[in-house]
């Protein structure tokens, strides 16, 4: 469910976009992602770092996109959002305490040796360097109308294939609960 919420503002925009155009679909996705944060601070009295750091980036390359009637800020938000995410995981890699990829999984998740937390941590940085890339690479070689594709279907793809893979990798080295013998 709480995917579903996360996506929202990203469909809603798909949609503008396909009916009414990029500065319209904009302006949905500034409306979205205010209201996705304020439901967030209603329900958990919280608004979690990435929802917050994405509502200002919306709220900041979206402005300029409809205030200077250029779409190429609203283009460049998903690189700038995964630049400071990759940023912030290779920084928790120096930082005391525990990776943010551990701080988020790690109550779910038991990794043997810890060093491997490290690992999996640059894999996000990885990850999220290649999704700025990429963005600018569909905004700046494709049409408007490709890049929004991208921004809903190609980035949900990665996501989902990165996912899956970080599964397998977690699979094959998580910490193995001993058998418990079968009382016979």
């Amino acid at each position: 469910m709480q995917l579903l919420f996360d996506l929202l503002p990203v469909v809603f925009f798909f949609i503008a976009y396909k009916m009414a155009g990029i500065y319209v679909a904009t302006a949905v996705l500034i409306v979205g992602v205010l209201a996705q944060t304020a439901i967030s601070w209603m329900r958990h009295k919280k608004v979690s770092p990435m929802l917050l750091t994405s509502a200002v980036l919306v709220l900041v390359f979206g402005g300029l996109t409809l205030l200077i009637h250029d779409a190429t800020f609203i283009k460049w938000k998903p690189t700038i959002v995964n630049v400071l995410f990759a940023g912030a995981f290779l920084i928790s890699q120096w930082t005391k305490g525990p990776t943010i990829v551990e701080r988020l999984m790690g109550e779910q998740v038991k990794l043997d040796p810890p060093s491997l937390w490290n690992t999996l941590n640059l894999m996000w940085v990885g990850y999220f360097l290649v999704c700025a890339v990429l963005n600018l690479y569909v905004a700046y070689n494709f049409s408007e109308a490709t890049w929004v594709n991208f921004k809903l279907f190609g980035l949900m793809g990665l996501t989902l294939i990165f996912v899956l893979a970080q599964g397998f990798w977690l699979g094959r080295r998580m910490e193995q609960a001993p058998a418990t013998p079968k009382a016979e």
